[in-house]
């Protein structure tokens, strides 16, 4: 029976058509090559998984974004992937167990309960790369540069990297004596960025006058360059904690202008993206006329611990949906040969060498001759001498 709409798909729900398929496929192979060529192994998780594995140290928020069913053989409760980093951690703490660092990288199509509110996709095939096994900064550059090489390969212009530390406010919310309710709102209010919101809740705290005034600075806290000097200004005499982790964003930048001179760096204290598992450097590129990030990642050591074996950890994603549909459409560079329907053992040797050079061939199906024009052949197979050869299509 015939059902009205059902083509219709599911909202934030797309499919690819060819020309978008082909794009997206050609850049998951080109990135991947280039993962591989920084010595990062390709793992793929499943996409369903037991909850509790795909929701470890994530919060609240991934939880809602989860979609959640009961599996029928074990009774356990299982989830669709809204995020694969959880899984890559469990593959690098539980399967691989290497006492050296690791470097891993992944790409698969994840499921949202939501859309975000810049991006109504609820499927974005995701695309990341991983350090496991190191706690020092290089290791974070490292995915760092990876991150704009990837941005560079994709083609787009014009790429800003944003820079920010979750463990300046998480030192200054424990030197302040907050209780975890408290900074959790606090959290929730300087991500809003709203002054009066931050003033009233400040005012609500039972806490010296000192820390108040220095979350209120902390919200001004982005820019250029000149905040890390106001910012080291402001804070002075605060936690040792703090001291270190701008000590880390100023190391961080400077090592990224040696290779990324023109990349335009910018700081922002407040931003706590993945506050609840970031532990330390998060980061973020954009582009300004596109408006949302692009691409981000940071630093969340000790995310296997769930899975027995807790191993600092550094890395990125992005949505390789996003950055296909951003990139500059490929030129065209496959030649595609158009076969006349024949059984000749000839031609059917002619066109598997053909196949197997990487060129297109198309062979007619009885009763469409005229498709060669819409099928944008470049060439026409033709018997000339008793050979088969190709013939350019004017």
């Amino acid at each position: 029976m015939h059902k009205k709409n059902a083509w219709l798909l599911p909202q934030g729900i797309e499919e690819m058509l060819p020309e978008e398929a082909k794009q997206l496929e050609a850049l998951r192979r080109q990135l991947l090559d280039v993962f591989v060529c920084w010595g990062y192994e390709l793992v793929i998780p499943p996409f369903v998984d037991f909850l509790d594995s795909l929701l470890v140290g994530s919060g609240h928020d991934l939880d809602l974004q989860t979609f959640k069913l009961t599996d029928q053989v074990s009774g356990e409760m299982l989830g669709i992937r809204a995020d694969m980093t959880p899984q890559v951690a469990r593959i690098d703490s539980h399967n691989l167990k290497h006492d050296r660092p690791t470097r891993l990288c992944y790409v698969g199509t994840t499921l949202r309960t939501l859309g975000d509110s810049l991006q109504n996709t609820r499927s974005p095939m995701q695309i990341g790369a991983e350090i496991y096994g190191h706690s020092g900064i290089e290791s974070d550059c490292e995915v760092i540069r990876l991150m704009l090489e990837m941005l560079a390969i994709t083609g787009l212009q014009d790429v800003h990297l944003d820079l920010g530390h979750v463990g300046i406010y998480r030192a200054l919310s424990e030197q302040a004596g907050l209780s975890q309710q408290q900074e959790t709102e606090l959290f929730e209010v300087l991500q809003r960025k709203a002054r009066t919101e931050l003033d009233d809740l400040l005012d609500s705290f039972d806490i010296d006058q000192k820390f108040k005034t220095i979350f209120i600075t902390l919200s001004t806290l982005n820019g250029g360059q000149d905040i890390l000097v106001k910012a080291k200004q402001v804070l002075q005499g605060m936690n040792a904690k703090v001291t270190t982790a701008l000590d880390e964003l100023q190391t961080i930048a400077d090592l990224l202008t040696v290779q990324f001179p023109a990349l335009p760096i910018s700081f922002d204290l407040s931003e706590l993206r993945g506050y609840n598992y970031h532990t330390g450097i998060v980061f973020a590129a954009f582009i300004p006329a596109v408006g949302r990030e692009i691409a981000r990642g940071g630093r969340y050591d000790n995310i296997g611990e769930f899975f027995g074996r807790a191993r600092p950890a550094t890395g990125f994603s992005a949505d390789l949906r996003l950055l296909s549909s951003l990139a500059q459409p490929a030129m065209e560079t496959t030649q595609r040969v158009y076969a006349p329907h024949n059984n000749d053992a000839d031609l059917i040797e002619a066109v598997r060498d053909l196949r197997a050079k990487g060129i297109t061939v198309i062979q007619q199906l009885p009763g469409h001759q005229q498709e060669i024009e819409e099928l944008e052949c470049t060439g026409i197979l033709e018997k000339e001498n008793q050979q088969w050869i190709v013939k350019s299509i004017a």
